[in-house]
């Protein structure tokens, strides 16, 4: 291939690997908004416990396998502790009032994982080695397939659990009108609960899956969750189908823009998309079409 296709495979290859961190984080955003119409900015910290949790288990001698079904959870533990001891609490409250809630929760969370588990930089081994694998030659490290396998994976198991369990049609339910759903029968406060926990795990399981590239820290949440933010506001806000593919839109956009203007402006390019979408697209790609949500 010439040498200018062989760069833009390479950008694109990496910008879906970010891309599919970023969707699942912005579906974990999707399903609270849904649930509860809150944007909880926690989430990016659910990420980060992922990661940490998982490394604090493995340098005390626990497997691999082991540590990350521990480290998952925990994070989840600790989203369904939010919701209980915090957001339902506050029910009554308005929208912004919980809001701040989930960032002061945020907080705590970066401020407590530093205290036990230190501020240093660490690394999780990758799945299944380092060695690149050659395609039309650009190169893809296997950790990267695992990102978008499990991302994929995940995503299936989700249309799977909203579309043909009883349970996630009663998600489906509450997320289109909780009071209708409550006149059913359907246990409105579970579902929110259950809700957090899917999100926390969601978020936990990006974090592992990203720590063997980009390495974990009690701060790597906050540009995360951001990103995943600003990839649920693309897509439209509250739609499933528009968190992945603004996910997967969103690591494209900072590779290209990476790669082929600068990278001291990838961190940015998030910021401008939100700012682009609220400006032009308030609704994001698939907010307006009525898609189905999570």
């Amino acid at each position: 291939m010439p040498p200018a296709l062989v760069e833009l495979l390479q950008f694109l290859f990496s910008g879906l690997t970010s891309g599919a961190i970023y969707a699942l984080v912005a579906l974990g955003f999707a399903l609270i908004y849904n649930a509860s119409h809150v944007i909880n900015f926690a989430q990016g910290e659910f990420v980060m416990l992922g990661g940490m949790v998982t490394w604090a288990l493995l340098s005390q001698g626990v497997g691999l396998p082991l540590a990350i079904l521990g480290a998952v959870a925990l994070t989840v533990l600790i989203g369904l502790a939010l919701e209980k001891l915090a957001i339902e609490r506050a029910r009554n409250a308005d929208v912004v009032t919980l809001i701040i809630i989930t960032v002061g929760a945020g907080i705590f969370l970066r401020g407590l994982t530093s205290v036990t588990l230190g501020k240093d930089l660490h690394a999780l081994p990758a799945f299944s080695g380092n060695d690149p694998i050659d395609i039309l030659g650009a190169t893809l490290i296997p950790q990267s397939l695992w990102i978008l396998g499990v991302t994929a994976a995940v995503m299936v198991a989700l249309h799977l659990f909203f579309n043909h369990t009883l349970l996630g049609k009663a998600i489906l339910a509450t997320s289109h009108n909780p009071l209708a759903a409550r006149l059913v029968g359907v246990n409105v406060n579970f579902v929110l609960l259950l809700s957090f926990g899917l999100s926390a795990l969601l978020g936990a399981v990006a974090g592992i899956l990203i720590a063997p590239i980009t390495a974990t820290h009690f701060e790597v949440g906050i540009m995360l969750g951001l990103k995943g933010f600003a990839a649920a506001i693309l897509g439209g806000l509250g739609s499933g189908p528009g968190a992945i593919v603004g996910g997967l839109l969103l690591g494209i956009i900072e590779s290209l823009g990476a790669g082929y203007i600068s990278s001291e402006y990838k961190d940015a390019m998030a910021f401008v998309v939100i700012l682009g979408v609220l400006f032009f697209m308030p609704s994001g790609l698939l907010g307006k079409r009525g898609t189905e949500r999570v």
